[in-house]
């Protein structure tokens, strides 16, 4: 329920990119920028190659303690991941490569067993139940697969997005998170996926096919790194990432940086990721699903938005960045402007912080935005109003920079609400 809002020139304002003038050059800026995605992808890279040494443990020894201890290092390798999203939509590289890594919703039915109540079968999906995991054999789209090893390029080449649909999410983090969880059946109310380790243990199986079911685990984990190298890579000194990125010119570089933070604010996180399962209380709409990890991998959206604002990046593994700052540089012309901006952002953290602190207190991300939860909606709604309004300062910094008309991505459930029920 995606739409492109292509934001116009906003009158009124003090100044205009064509009338600023200023010391310093962008360049600066975009160096930072730059140094912030290779450090992010870095620490997105490492803190899955932890993940994969807690996956190795669970497989080899299956048990409630190592199977806790792979969930935990999936929720850690989450953080670093979510706060690169703000270099999607302005960058084509990244877009064209993020549906590996983070694609979502999934019908898991494609992967593994599911409780009855998911049903066996959907008229938009004829693999919606084909459980890789199960059958050996599969035959898709009038083809048949042998799917008897399961290795990464089945993954990558046979089942993501197979028949063109998708919701057939075979790779990735929630590909990962699903195994690892298993389904969230409690709808709105409480808990989260409850697998048991006992899955991944042949000599003590539940579910069946706990080989298969633990070779797909290490096979997913194992693309999620070489995905994740890729981008790491594409960001180094001399990357393709870093090379579109110049290609593009000083102007371009700030559009690219101002489409990022506008997209994953406006269309993105506050309309398909949050307001449309508001406007339904539907927990099959949360992001983080299986794990109710979805208040903080929101909450590192917000943060990655800030980050490259800001020209600074906590680091988790591999170190911290500060640099040469679009606020700095926008302060420069108009500092009353950057100061609304940061205020925006402040007020988002701030709105996002209190669902953490709900979430981690008082009840889960889904039951916040069930049905007849007034209090729970009311935290979630404020998180969209802030989203929405740091969008419209956004807008006003596109303008201030005299960029011209940048495309922001927009959503029905903010856009075209009506369209959400039909």
């Amino acid at each position: 329920m995606k739409t492109t809002v292509v934001m116009a020139a906003l009158a009124g304002l003090a100044l205009s990119g064509a009338g600023l003038a200023r010391a310093e050059a962008p360049e600066p800026v975009l160096e930072t920028y730059s140094d912030i995605a290779a450090a992010a992808y870095a620490d997105a890279l490492a803190t899955a190659g932890t993940l994969s040494g807690k996956i190795d443990a669970l497989v080899e020894a299956p048990s409630d303690e190592t199977l806790a201890d792979a969930r935990a290092a999936w929720i850690a390798a989450r953080r670093p991941y979510q706060q690169t999203e703000v270099y999607r939509f302005g960058n084509a590289l990244v877009d064209a490569w993020e549906g590996k890594v983070n694609a979502w919703p999934l019908d898991e039915g494609l992967i593994d067993y599911v409780d009855a109540g998911y049903g066996n079968e959907s008229p938009e999906n004829a693999f919606y139940t084909a459980n890789v995991i199960a059958n050996p054999t599969l035959k898709l789209g009038g083809r048949t697969i042998d799917a008897s090893a399961i290795t990464p390029a089945l993954l990558a080449e046979e089942l993501q997005e197979a028949g063109g649909i998708e919701a057939n999410v075979a790779t990735g983090y929630h590909a990962i998170e699903f195994l690892l969880w298993g389904q969230d059946v409690n709808g709105t109310g409480a808990g989260a996926g409850n697998r048991p380790a006992t899955d991944f243990d042949p000599d003590n199986c539940t579910g069946g096919n706990c080989e298969r079911r633990a070779a797909y685990l290490k096979a997913a984990t194992d693309l999620l790194i070489d995905d994740l190298a890729e981008m790491a890579e594409a960001w180094t000194a001399g990357g393709a990432a870093r090379a579109d990125l110049a290609a593009k010119g000083p102007e371009g570089g700030l559009a690219t940086i101002l489409t990022g933070m506008g997209s994953l604010s406006y269309g993105e996180l506050a309309g398909e990721r949050i307001k449309l399962g508001l406007m339904l209380h539907d927990p099959e709409e949360e992001h983080d699903c299986f794990s109710d990890n979805t208040h903080m991998s929101h909450l590192d959206d917000v943060v990655g938005m800030r980050n490259v604002w800001l020209g600074t990046y906590s680091g988790f593994a591999t170190g911290s960045v500060e640099g040469a700052s679009l606020r700095d540089y926008v302060a420069e012309g108009d500092p009353a402007l950057a100061d609304e901006m940061t205020a925006k952002l402040d007020a988002t953290l701030a709105a996002f912080e209190a669902m953490r602190a709900r979430a981690e207190t008082v009840e889960a991300y889904d039951q916040m935005i069930g049905e007849g939860n007034d209090e729970g909606n009311a935290v979630v709604q404020a998180g969209v109003d802030a989203l929405v309004a740091q969008t419209r300062t956004i807008e006003k910094v596109v303008t201030a920079l005299d960029l011209g008309a940048v495309a922001f991505e927009g959503s029905d459930s903010l856009d075209n609400p009506g369209v959400v029920f039909q």
